[in-house]
């Protein structure tokens, strides 16, 4: 091909043949407009760059505790308390002290329930609670009548509490129960314990959106942007999705009573 008068008909070229072109000299390329990449195009990015830049939830399947086990008379107690006290018409939340066994078992001995925003009260409780040998191990709390219990197992407010204190915490094995009333198939209400553990590492990576509203859907958490939840892109998920359910047990302790302010 070095003979400029060479004819292609003669070159013994075919559909498909590769052609190698070479040639000496200077390139002078005429400036185009500027372009400002936006978001991830016009940038050269790596597989390994735009994972790093999804948020994946994957479901937390095995709870990091065996069970629960509470103490009969506090379980009762507290029960007690928000059913005939309070009808179920206010939500009450408490502090579970207990302890945590080597096989992964969270013991609740007794539930302190503090007065609200009292730092220095729940101190005082902690200072007595390691005079026993035991410390905070989860929280509980009751929902209200006025909750559509058979829509969602906890809400979004409930969620993101039952996070952020199980990551305040730093215990792995923190165990969050609710109690509820529920209508059994004879018309009468029954009082029922539901124990779980939070996925991890949601409260910590700053997946929640905070600002909850009056009109958002309570049984979805809000997320400061799109998560992956198996091959979708989801800005709301599920709270369901979030919860590992805990075996309950009981057991009895001698000392064990339930430290209430009802103020």
């Amino acid at each position: 091909m070095a003979d400029p008068n060479l004819r292609i008909s003669s070159l013994n070229l075919s559909h498909d043949s590769m052609v190698y072109l070479a040639y000496e000299g200077e390139r002078t390329i005429r400036g185009g407009p500027a372009v400002t990449p936006a978001g991830s195009f016009g940038r050269k990015m790596t597989v390994e760059d735009l994972i790093a830049q999804q948020m994946r939830v994957s479901r937390q399947e095995k709870s990091h505790c065996d069970s629960v086990s509470f103490d009969r008379d506090c379980a009762n107690a507290f029960q007690h308390y928000v059913n005939e006290s309070l009808a179920f018409a206010v939500k009450r939340g408490g502090l579970m002290y207990g302890n945590v066994s080597e096989e992964g078992q969270v013991e609740v001995n007794f539930i302190y329930e503090p007065p609200q925003q009292d730092v220095e009260e729940e101190k005082r409780v902690d200072a007595i609670a390691l005079g026993l040998g035991i410390r905070k191990v989860g929280f509980i709390f009751n929902q209200t009548v006025s909750q559509d219990k058979k829509e969602y197992t906890l809400s979004n407010v409930e969620v993101f509490l039952a996070t952020q204190l199980h990551a305040e915490s730093e215990l792995e094995e923190w165990v969050t129960a609710v109690v509820k009333l529920e209508i059994n198939e004879d018309g009468g209400a029954d009082v029922h314990f539901e124990a779980f553990q939070m996925s991890d590492r949601l409260f910590k990576e700053g997946w929640f959106e905070m600002e909850i509203g009056s009109e958002d859907d309570p049984k979805l958490s809000k997320m400061k942007k799109e998560v992956v939840v198996g091959v979708k892109d989801l800005k709301e998920v599920d709270n369901d999705f979030f919860l590992v359910v805990v075996k309950i047990l009981d057991h009895h302790v001698r000392f064990c009573t339930l430290l209430a302010n009802a103020a």
